[in-house]
């Protein structure tokens, strides 16, 4: 019976969380670009003023991690530094100078009997995040949705517990300092498990779920949301190099995919290199002085650099979201045998080619189906922030509504306006 009446008080109290998360939304859509501009600009100074006390929380976070063995790149993802909170509030700051969405309008016209139509971009309203051992994403989405026009309802997970609850109140004393709901930006974490189970099923409360983390969490909720989802998804991210692949281009950019962050979503994991590649030794040997293990097939492994150790590649590297600094590397005999690889392995977050040959990137573009798809460049650039989003919610692996990095547009839906002189239908 206690259990009971404890099951009773979580859900009314997120209950109270949807319901105030609602009449703020409804603040929010009505607040003009410098209103919200105005907010994200309060929440990047107090994030910088508060820098201390932030960092003071995470390293608890941190230390707890160690304890528990949670794994370097996790560890890595749950790290604030002085300078990813610069970051953060710089990205804030960005925001503040992007165009506001909200009123923009998609497409319009005068219709032959005289009504007047127009289709705009409005808020989503309620937007709910579950996320793991990111607090970097608390402040992303918060500020996305605020710029946005909408609330947020954040679940971000016990692993940066303090660091969230530190960063929760910055956020809130922020918008209230200006004028906006506090309310505006909420959390279930108080609530554990049992909170986000709650919001997964807060149908007509809640608009629009997105989920970001592994493969488990993100399949989780998928699977049990009865709010609509946008899927994030993991990135087993390919680079391919064509034969006529340069040698300095090739190993600058493998080495920035590889090794500039090797915990998130966007660093090359599998490498397809053309038989005819005569750049192959140059860059697994940077590669390797750069601390990458190599898994490698049986071609690859015969033209290795003396001195390069390897590990035999198998089809769980092929599938595999290292996260790390591994790699695995295949030779193809053509660009149809690469593109046929990741057609059979890709989550459709982004693959790459490097190739001096236009056919060949015209060709590798036309057929390659990921959210998306890089001619000589690294793969780092699939980035909400590097692509002049701003921040990001996250990057869509699916293709309804909302695809690649996601970020103030795709916080909205859109409304049809239409407007007569007293025109009804024959």
């Amino acid at each position: 019976m206690t259990e009971q009446i404890v099951e009773q008080n979580v859900a009314a109290e997120v209950r109270g969380i949807t319901d105030r998360a609602r009449r703020a939304a409804r603040r929010m859509a009505g607040a003009n670009r410098a209103w919200k501009d105005k907010g994200l600009r309060a929440i990047a100074k107090a994030l910088l003023e508060n820098q201390d006390a932030v960092l003071a929380a995470n390293a608890k976070d941190v230390a707890a991690g160690r304890e528990n063995g949670t794994s370097t790149p996790m560890l890595d993802r749950l790290t604030l530094t002085k300078q990813r909170v610069q970051g953060l509030a710089d990205a804030l700051e960005n925001l503040a100078t992007l165009p506001d969405p909200v009123g923009n309008v998609v497409r319009g016209q005068t219709l032959p009997n005289g009504l007047r139509m127009r289709q705009v971009n409005v808020p989503m309203g309620v937007v709910a995040a579950i996320y793991e051992a990111r607090p970097n994403v608390t402040v992303d989405i918060a500020g996305l949705a605020l710029k946005s026009g909408n609330a947020v309802i954040l679940r971000g997970g016990t692993a940066a517990a303090h660091t969230n609850k530190a960063l929760l109140g910055i956020l809130r004393d922020a918008l209230e300092a200006v004028g906006l709901p506090a309310d505006a930006v909420q959390s279930v974490d108080q609530f554990g498990r049992e909170g986000a189970n709650l919001i997964m099923k807060a149908r007509g409360a809640v608009d629009v779920l997105i989920p970001r983390g592994g493969r488990e969490l993100i399949q989780t909720v998928v699977n049990n949301s009865a709010v609509p989802v946008i899927e994030t998804g993991e990135g087993n991210v390919h680079i391919f190099i064509d034969s006529s692949a340069k040698e300095e281009m090739s190993v600058d950019i493998l080495l920035n995919a590889k090794t500039q962050r090797p915990s998130v979503c966007n660093t090359v994991e599998t490498l397809l290199v053309h038989k005819d590649a005569t750049v192959i030794p140059a860059v697994l040997l940077a590669l390797h002085k750069a601390g990458v293990r190599l898994h490698v097939d049986a071609r690859v492994a015969a033209v290795l650099p003396a001195g390069v150790p390897s590990t035999p590649a198998t089809d769980e590297d092929w599938a595999t979201e290292y996260m790390d600094l591994d790699l695995a590397v295949k030779m193809v005999d053509s660009m149809e045998e690469a593109i046929k690889h990741i057609r059979q392995w890709t989550t459709g977050h982004t693959e790459a080619i490097l190739t001096n040959d236009l056919a060949n990137a015209e060709k590798f573009v036309a057929e390659v189906d990921s959210a998306a798809v890089i001619v000589n460049a690294s793969t780092r650039f699939t980035d909400g922030g590097e692509l002049g989003l701003g921040a990001e919610v996250g990057i869509s692996t699916q293709k309804l509504h909302a695809r690649g990095p996601m970020g103030l547009t795709e916080l909205t839906t859109t409304k049809w306006i239409v407007q007569g002189e007293g025109q009804i239908r024959g």
